[in-house]
């Protein structure tokens, strides 16, 4: 048997009625750039996470930097986000002209630690970026904690986490803001790149929408009000995203389902630490991630015997060549350079099948028995 990391001919098969028709449409219709197709995924995903404004851009990076750019944030600035995240939630906040600021992850959940936080915070501080890592949500109530008496601005970056919640509540409604990836691997994908923008302030919805679009104003497309970038969802990645959005719930719960039984299988192998969920939330998983010793010789394993793996992440952000200039080391973000030498992520998605669980496991035994 083989299983990959992620199955995305699997999830067409399921839908290709649908997807098929979706994209003929908007060639029949040449709405390759905005249009109609674009404006119904925003009222969807808006309605479907009960805020006032999303705003498609075209891939969660550029989400990210343009919510920071938007809310001013930039030169003599410092945002402090995760040791343990894509480059994505870090060089953003060095391009709005700001300085990043990392701080250690949670022992148990791999999400930013606001006791690391609250030590990184100086007068210079304006905002945390909070990334809600492989589908289980940050610690909010602490860090919106520190927001509070700190006087700082809360975003959220959701690329691995859409619907997941906080004590009942949607992660990426408690801060000013929140963004998305909707890379093809994620748990509601397009078939490119693609993101947007959440939040129910107004005049930032505004600010975010004119400046991803040349800074033209919304009544006049050559009327250009600042200046801004080309940051547009196409229409083909919209009726994508339109057609995949109702199955989300589904998918995620699904999800949850394959990692119970990973996790009840894999308790019993010696030698595995398997993921921990924060109580009072939903962890969507978007992926699946293990704790094993000698971790690169278990993946090499498991790749040769048919099992497909990742890792999120091999390096650490802050001991990263790009931020060298820091100059930190392993000792300035113990728990985050520590995991990284032993995470493993397996294949997670949907489609899974009982079989195909039991196999991963079965293999991770004998990867880990000799």
């Amino acid at each position: 048997m083989k299983v990959p990391f992620v199955d995305l001919q699997s999830q067409y098969q399921g839908l290709k009625p649908q997807l098929d028709a979706a994209i003929s449409k908007v060639i029949e219709e040449s709405a390759f750039i905005r249009g109609r197709f674009v404006a119904a995924f925003e009222d969807e995903y808006s309605k479907a996470y009960g805020v006032k404004h999303c705003i498609s851009v075209a891939d969660g990076t550029a989400a990210i930097y343009i919510v920071l750019k938007m809310l001013g944030i930039g030169q003599g600035d410092e945002v402090i986000t995760t040791a343990n995240s894509w480059i994505a939630s870090s060089e953003t906040i060095t391009q709005a002209g700001a300085r990043v600021v990392f701080a250690d992850v949670e022992k148990d959940y791999y999400n930013l630690d606001p006791d690391s936080v609250a030590q990184k915070i100086t007068p210079r501080t304006k905002a945390i970026l909070a990334v809600h890592l492989l589908g289980q949500p940050a610690n909010l109530e602490k860090l919106s904690e520190l927001c509070k008496k700190h006087n700082l601005l809360l975003i959220e970056d959701c690329a691995q986490s859409h619907f997941a919640t906080y004590n009942g509540q949607k992660v990426g409604t408690f801060g000013i803001a929140a963004t998305f990836s909707f890379y093809p691997g994620k748990n509601l994908g397009a078939y490119g790149d693609a993101g947007a923008i959440i939040t129910n302030d107004n005049a930032l919805a505004d600010k975010c929408k004119t400046f991803a679009r040349h800074g033209a104003s919304s009544t006049n497309k050559h009327d250009h009000v600042m200046e801004g970038i080309n940051s547009r969802l196409d229409g083909l990645q919209a009726a994508v995203l339109s057609v995949k959005l109702p199955h989300i719930h589904e998918w995620n719960a699904r999800r949850a389902q394959h990692a119970s039984a990973y996790t009840r299988l894999l308790n019993e192998v010696p030698g595995i630490i398997t993921p921990k969920i924060r109580e009072n939330c939903s962890h969507i998983f978007h992926a699946y991630v293990i704790r094993v010793k000698n971790r690169d010789a278990v993946q090499e394993f498991l790749n040769k015997n048919g099992v497909a793996t990742s890792i999120h992440y091999p390096t650490p952000l802050p001991l990263l060549k790009a931020y060298a200039y820091l100059g930190h080391n392993e000792n300035d973000f113990p728990v985050a350079s520590a995991y990284s030498k032993d995470m493993l992520s397996l294949p997670m998605y949907p489609e899974l099948t009982d079989d195909m669980i039991q196999f991963v496991v079965d293999t991770v035994r004998k990867s880990v028995s000799g």
